[in-house]
């Protein structure tokens, strides 16, 4: 059975990333999903008024979770089996990070997105995802391109 890492920031594109997914299980794929959300990490302004790290990692991970809830939801309502998890860093380090710590064996990620994974979708770090990925990538367009 497969494993399927999912990079998911909340936006609608993410989750036709995750529609996809359910489309390749509509066909006959035998998967697993792990849904991954990646918060960018605090910046100097952030360490200095919240001055305690704990609120800033509560903050980072409710936020995490919000942005996983629809994905999660869809995967779950399909009846498939999903974790899900929320880290802090650079998106692309943290995206191939999670795919060798969950054993994926491929990675579905939406060509563009919003929020701290934006860049993962749109040049040098979506390059570093699939120059660097030892599984297979699946980039899913939105609708407007076809």
């Amino acid at each position: 059975m497969h494993k399927i890492l999912i990079p998911v920031d909340g936006s609608e594109l993410a989750l036709a990333a995750v529609r996809h997914a359910l489309e390749l299980v509509g066909h006959g794929l035998k998967a697993r999903f792990v849904l991954v959300n990646v918060q960018e990490p605090a910046n100097l302004y952030e360490v200095v008024v919240a001055r305690d790290p704990q609120v800033l990692q509560q903050v980072s991970e409710s936020a995490g979770k919000d942005q996983l809830r629809d994905a999660l939801a869809l995967l779950q309502a399909a009846g498939q089996t999903v974790e899900a998890v929320v880290v802090t860093g650079d998106p692309a380090q943290a995206i191939l990070e999670q795919q060798e710590a969950f054993a994926c064996h491929a990675i579905v990620l939406s060509a563009r997105g919003a929020g701290a994974l934006k860049s993962v979708f749109m040049g040098s770090v979506s390059q570093a995802v699939l120059r660097d990925s030892p599984v297979p990538v699946t980039v899913v367009h939105s609708p407007e391109h076809g």
